[in-house]
């Protein structure tokens, strides 16, 4: 799942490669183009929406549309339709709103961006590129994101060639990858940063960016060596390549006497690309209890 947004409004999307075509969540963008106040606001007015298209005899339209899950507003994976292009501008007929035609025109773009960028993979890094340099991160830090983002493309992909498909097992084993590595879980690694909502690899310093990488590149090449058959098989070589980068990681350590995983955030950009040299001794400041 991405997000994309429009007018400053969040939209789920999901790219499908069979089809080769983005699909919305409707949900999103009724809200987005009535202005709704809350996701539940949203639901309830494509409810309505839904009777109406029926009565209107758009019966095949609805039954095309289908359902994904996708990350809900209260952190959950949850059920929501989803259409394509062609099918929302069908929807949006029936939406009566000013924001219509530019959503219209919106559409056009990331439908022509997303073509544009399978016609030539270089477009998406470089778009990758603007939106961190937007942000105010260094060019070092942002090289090393990039290529944080490839690997962890290889690390899923391997995982769906081996049939694991559902978010719900992605956040399992990357939590185990994580622990193994880091000494901490996703969610205590967060709060050690002082994250909520926020993306944790966006707010990693070069040097935890590339120990992540490094368990990722591990586990992917395990897998590919040993084609796990099971998910608990999976999940071994998630925590066994997780702990290639965790010996790695405790090397450098004891050879800076510096605690390789810190509090620092995005907060302060620049310190993400400089390193560590703010972040007191490990006698000081114990990172896990290897």
């Amino acid at each position: 799942m991405k997000i994309k947004v429009f007018q400053d409004k969040r939209i789920r999307t999901h790219w499908d490669p069979d089809l080769e075509e983005w699909e919305f969540s409707v949900v999103d963008v009724v809200g987005a183009l009535t202005d709704q106040k809350t996701p539940r606001a949203a639901s309830t007015y494509w409810a309505v929406l839904k009777n109406r298209l029926k009565e209107e005899g758009a019966d095949e339209l609805l039954t095309n549309c289908k359902q994904l899950k996708m990350l809900a507003a209260d952190g959950k994976m949850r059920l929501t339709d989803v259409a394509t292009t062609k099918q929302l501008f069908r929807i949006i007929q029936s939406v009566p709103s000013p924001k219509a035609e530019p959503f219209k025109q919106w559409l056009a773009q990331v439908g022509a961006e997303r073509l544009d960028e399978i016609a030539d993979p270089e477009q998406a890094i470089m778009r990758g590129a603007e939106f961190y340099r937007a942000k105010g991160y260094s060019e070092g830090w942002i090289n090393q994101r990039l290529q944080s983002i490839e690997m962890r493309k290889e690390l899923t992909d391997e995982w769906k060639a081996r049939g694991i498909d559902q978010e719900r097992d992605y956040a399992i084993l990357t939590n185990e990858m994580t622990r193994a590595w880091s000494g901490l879980s996703v969610r205590d690694y967060k709060e050690m940063k002082g994250l909520k909502k926020e993306n944790l690899r966006d707010n990693m310093t070069n040097l935890e960016l590339v120990l992540n990488m490094l368990a990722e590149v591990t586990t992917t090449a395990i897998s590919r060596s040993r084609q796990p058959e099971s998910f608990e098989q999976s999940r071994d070589i998630a925590i066994e390549g997780g702990s290639v980068a965790g010996s790695a990681r405790r090397e450098i350590e004891h050879r800076t006497g510096r605690p390789v995983v810190s509090p620092l955030n995005a907060s302060d950009k620049r310190a993400l690309d400089v390193g560590q040299q703010n972040i007191p001794s490990l006698d000081q400041n114990k990172t896990d209890t290897d």
